[in-house]
């Protein structure tokens, strides 16, 4: 991937001095001879989620609503049916408990309903309510207008390279995980 200058992406954050460049000159420092390749790759994709992650998403705020609930929200959405807290957690990398925690708050806003399975009561079942499917698709289009604006100084080419490689490398580390693709 190339900046808008020509340099390579890891080249460009080097000569911009961010973060983790910054702890890969002091680790060559100490260590001449490391490779750091894999830290300059993983080291900047995890400082990147951590940074969107404090950035809290405005319009999911505004909404009252946190990220992982909207992941909730969105799985029913997307899928366009009721989904067990299972098969939620495995939609959206939650745990058990946190999926558990998470639609019991939603229901008591009225964003969710639960609904004991007719063959074993130890399963749920959960759908949106049509509160819930209106204010996901109301924020929805704020959501994304906002992490575009997030993504503004990086080019559409290098994007949509960034989209690939990025994909790619789930796709290996998935595998490796032995986590199923839907």
């Amino acid at each position: 991937m190339t900046a808008g200058n020509g340099r390579t992406a890891a080249g460009s954050g080097a000569a911009l001095g961010d973060t983790v460049a910054k702890v890969v000159r002091q680790w060559q420092t100490v260590h001449p001879g490391l490779d750091t390749g894999p830290m300059e790759i993983i080291g900047r994709v995890n400082r990147c989620a951590a940074l969107l992650q404090q950035a809290e998403d405005a319009p999911l705020r505004r909404a009252g609503l946190t990220r992982p609930e909207f992941d909730v929200l969105g799985t029913l959405r997307r899928t366009g049916h009721e989904l067990t807290p299972s098969e939620i957690a495995r939609e959206t990398f939650a745990s058990g408990a946190a999926v558990t925690k998470r639609v019991k708050l939603l229901s008591e806003r009225g964003l969710v309903e639960r609904r004991g399975d007719a063959r074993d009561r130890r399963v749920a079942h959960v759908r949106l309510t049509d509160s819930g499917r209106d204010l996901v698709d109301s924020v929805l289009p704020e959501q994304l207008a906002y992490e575009t604006n997030v993504l503004s100084g990086v080019g559409t080419d290098d994007r949509r390279e960034l989209a690939g490689l990025l994909g790619e490398l789930l796709i290996q580390l998935e595998d490796r995980l032995g986590l199923p693709r839907t």
